[in-house]
């Protein structure tokens, strides 16, 4: 299973140093052939913050649908992954979260590319600066069911029984639940929420008993930053379906960015 950080990073970022967040690539829809594509953009997007990457942080939703068997993980990919080992070769730290489509991560990436998978969102200082980050799935207020479904789905006795099920079918029923969660999501928050955004709201609530100057979540596929306070910022990543976005943070400010090669 994805864990909790054992540890809590802290950076230092020197004058052409940066961190980077991206979320929602969704690796595997809506097709083979657009998601190659999509796949070899990120790998030239990932070539090209390798220089000045202090650190990088995938935010869920990275693939639209992932579940580890014991000795088979999802087809596919490969060069993506590839990527990711070559910039922990390099001495870049790289960070990720699970998402609603890839929650049943568990022990791959953290054996085979030393990248250590969170399930739950968490603080983080650059500077003098504290950061929140997550995916931002079933956060916030209302959502109930989602939030229902999310504790069945994590839960380990059900993980258990879902890896008896034969891969190939396992992996048909899951690929098609995760496109039809994708469609209704897509059908129902394609819209900025102003103050009705749920993790807007959830980002004061946090407030309320410890400051962060930035909140950063994915999940909703939409770009923009909003001021939670006078103090502090929530930033919504985007996605790289649409957008092709991220969050640039250097020693001075954080910036959302959209990548043109």
């Amino acid at each position: 299973m994805a864990k909790k950080p054992s540890r809590i990073p802290s950076f230092q970022l020197g004058e052409s140093e940066k961190i980077y967040f991206a979320s929602d690539f969704h690796l595997g829809v809506p097709d083979r052939e657009s998601s190659r594509q999509r796949e070899l953009k990120i790998i030239r997007w990932l070539d090209q913050i390798k220089p000045d990457a202090k650190a990088i942080f995938l935010v869920g939703d990275i693939f639209d649908f992932w579940f580890e068997y014991k000795y088979s993980i999802p087809k596919g990919f490969v060069r993506f992954q590839g990527k990711l080992a070559e910039l922990r070769d390099y001495g870049i730290p790289i960070f990720m979260l699970t998402g609603n489509h890839d929650m049943w991560m568990s022990e791959y990436f953290q054996e085979e590319l030393d990248i250590s998978v969170y399930s739950e969102p968490f603080s983080f200082t650059v500077g003098h600066r504290k950061i929140f980050v997550g995916h931002g799935d079933g956060l916030g207020p209302g959502d109930y069911f989602y939030k229902f479904l999310k504790r069945i789905f994590l839960n380990r006795f059900c993980q258990w029984l879902f890896q008896w099920i034969p891969a190939n079918i396992g992996m048909g029923i899951a690929h098609f639940w995760s496109n039809r969660s994708r469609i209704a999501s897509d059908d129902r928050e394609d819209f900025h929420k102003g103050e009705n955004e749920r993790l807007l709201q959830y980002s004061r609530q946090v407030e309320v008993t410890e400051h962060h100057d930035y909140y950063i979540f994915g999940h909703r596929h939409l770009l923009f930053q909003v001021e939670v306070n006078a103090n502090s910022t929530y930033f919504s990543l985007g996605d790289w379906i649409n957008h092709y976005s991220y969050l640039e943070i250097d020693d001075k400010e954080a910036r959302l960015k959209t990548f043109n090669p």
